[in-house]
């Protein structure tokens, strides 16, 4: 099952890009009738190949009715036009969404004992597999040996998500919802017949602000909405990596498909998750806007103010405390074995400039002091980036000196676009010192 190949790729229409939709016969095939809605209403050709068992869940008429196309499960219905081979070489776009457990081992070994697995055999366009079952099944040792063979082929198989499953038990195991899938399948069609370039990498991204309690009501924090830390996970599973997101507060943003999210709130809980989750990282960026300091002592009880409103003395004064420097601690734990020798780390710099330099001049002194393989350089004077929809910034290679031909801008751009220019320049960075891809 490749992801690239001659031109045996279909043509794109006029009606927008051909997909095809294969359904697992699992109970979350329901949420693939939004899912193709989704795509329809984008301009998509999608062809809806459901297994037998997906088609005991949801019926033929609803598949062909929405799609506005044939439906079939087996390779007989209109064998002259020998649909087993035709839609996978005609199509953009393969997702399948459920893809049980039963058919991730059929995709991983080659059956073709219907028509979607003949389809996905041969497809010779991007693949996106989005798994669901329960959580014993998603964790048994011959599901994720199946899913790490179709990963090294350069399918795009995103981690499950977490929540409620069938009955009443909950874990790993749950389809992404379809808002989710289906920014994951824009994403591998904007990248068309690029091979999944980050497959095989396990990538952390740490995204969101931290906040530090003053007391049980308030907190002290910043402005940062997630979105580009959010939008560097999106962009690392389309290209087909295992995406760790350490999320601290955002602006409610739903998980991205493909990624599982680790929360945390202060900026001492994101170290300790950011530094268990890149002990075996291939890359590591810290997106997130960590807070420096933080209350010195966190209040049992709401401040009160005085009652009386003459008090023009009733003033609080704050003793704030350093909190760690996460970046500098994954860069003294790669030193010490803790993180992988080969691990990329990429730090973030949300910068102003002052009387004493400018925004890349201290950028730079940044990139110097931190030690990290990558700085990306926000300029947000007069509160630009953050909440806004695209960005602007420079990346700032180690070692450079400020040499302008080694910093590259970018923007201002869609946060997306900006993500995948950072992992370009990752992988740059990681050369032959890491041959996956």
């Amino acid at each position: 099952m490749s992801t690239s190949g001659p031109a045996a790729q279909g043509p794109r229409t006029a009606q927008g890009p051909r997909v095809v939709l294969g359904v697992g016969g699992g109970i979350a095939a329901y949420k693939a009738v939004l899912l193709l809605r989704l795509l329809t209403e984008g301009g998509a050709r999608v062809r809806v190949v459901p297994t037998d068992g997906a088609l005991r869940f949801v019926g033929e008429a609803t598949w062909a009715a929405l799609s506005g196309q044939p439906v079939a499960a087996d390779v007989w219905t209109d064998a002259h036009e020998v649909p087993h081979v035709r839609l996978g070489r005609e199509a953009d776009l393969v997702v399948v969404a459920p893809a049980t457990a039963d058919l991730l081992a059929r995709a991983a070994h080659g059956r073709a004992d219907d028509l979607l697995t003949s389809t996905l055999l041969t497809a010779r366009c991007p693949v996106l597999l989005a798994p669901a079952m329960h959580t014993e099944m998603w964790e048994h040792p011959a599901v994720r040996a199946n899913a790490a063979l179709l990963r090294e082929r350069g399918v795009v198989v995103l981690d499950p998500a977490s929540g409620r499953l069938t009955g009443a038990d909950t874990g790993p195991g749950r389809l992404p919802e379809p808002e989710a899938v289906h920014a994951a399948a824009l994403r591998l069609l904007a990248r068309g017949s690029a091979a999944p370039d980050l497959a095989g990498w396990h990538v952390v991204v740490s995204a969101g602000g931290t906040r530090e309690p003053l007391d049980p009501v308030r907190f002290l924090g910043n402005s940062s909405s997630g979105r580009q830390g959010y939008a560097l996970a999106a962009t690392a599973a389309a290209r087909g990596a295992r995406v760790t997101l350490v999320a601290a507060h955002t602006d409610a943003l739903p998980d991205p498909a493909g990624a599982r999210v680790v929360r945390a709130g202060t900026a001492r809980q994101l170290r300790e998750a950011v530094l268990a989750a890149a002990a075996d990282a291939d890359a590591v960026v810290m997106a997130a806007a960590v807070a420096d300091f933080r209350p010195a002592q966190e209040a049992q009880h709401k401040i009160k103010k005085s009652e009386d409103p003459a008090d023009a003395d009733d003033a609080l004064l704050l003793r704030l405390v350093r909190n760690p420097d996460v970046l500098a601690d994954l860069v003294a734990a790669r030193r010490a074995g803790g993180v992988p020798q080969r691990a990329v780390l990429v730090g973030f710099a949300a910068e102003t400039g002052d009387e004493r330099a400018g925004v890349l001049e201290h950028a730079r002194r940044k990139l110097a002091r931190k030690g990290c393989d990558l700085l990306v350089v926000n300029d947000v004077s007069a509160g630009r980036a953050f909440g806004s929809p695209e960005n602007t910034v420079v990346l700032l290679p180690a070692g450079s000196g400020g040499a302008d031909e080694q910093e590259e801008r970018v923007g201002p751009a869609a946060k997306e676009v900006v993500a995948d220019a950072v992992w370009d320049a990752v992988r740059r960075r990681a050369g032959a010192l890491h041959p996956a891809g």
